[in-house]
């Protein structure tokens, strides 16, 4: 499970429409929150926690491929952390 974590004032950058799209994914979580401390950040440009991670971008729909890379990048994390589990 992967979770998506924003702040509700951050949809000023026109991130509904893509939280709505990851909602929608198998496997991903997206919760809303008040605020997650990050204002400097949330006033300047669109940004999401992937798995507790910040990951920011210029626009909204670059974040939205930043968040598909970051999903990506931890599950192959998620992989080989297995494959060297199975091999001890």
């Amino acid at each position: 499970m992967h979770i998506i974590e924003y702040c509700v004032s951050n949809l000023a950058h026109g991130t509904g429409d893509m939280l709505r799209r990851l909602a929608e994914m198998p496997g991903v979580e997206v919760m809303e929150y008040d605020c997650l401390d990050h204002c400097g950040d949330c006033a300047l440009f669109p940004y999401v926690l992937v798995n507790g991670e910040m990951v920011a971008a210029a626009t909204a729909e670059e974040l939205c491929e930043k968040v598909l890379g970051a999903i990506r990048d931890h599950e192959a994390d998620r992989a080989a952390l297995d494959r060297l589990l199975d091999d001890l």
